[in-house]
């Protein structure tokens, strides 16, 4: 197991695991959901090939429309 944080909480997931997986597992992701690794924003078309990895920063958070 590797150990990341997820919005801010200690989280262990096994190696390999890509971010769409971790947001699969998540309990009922809204659908707009956004995510971020490390600070750095990652499309939801990329979360398949971006592979999590020791100590990784996830975030994740709804995006703010409006105008």
């Amino acid at each position: 197991m590797i150990t990341i944080t997820l919005n801010g909480a200690a989280r262990e997931v096994p190696p390999g695991q890509t971010l769409a997986d971790l947001v699969a597992a998540l309990d009922a992701p809204p659908p707009s959901l956004a995510t971020a690794v490390n600070g750095e924003f990652v499309a939801r078309d990329a979360r398949g090939d971006c592979k999590l990895h020791d100590g990784d920063a996830v975030f994740t958070f709804q995006p703010i429309t409006g105008g």
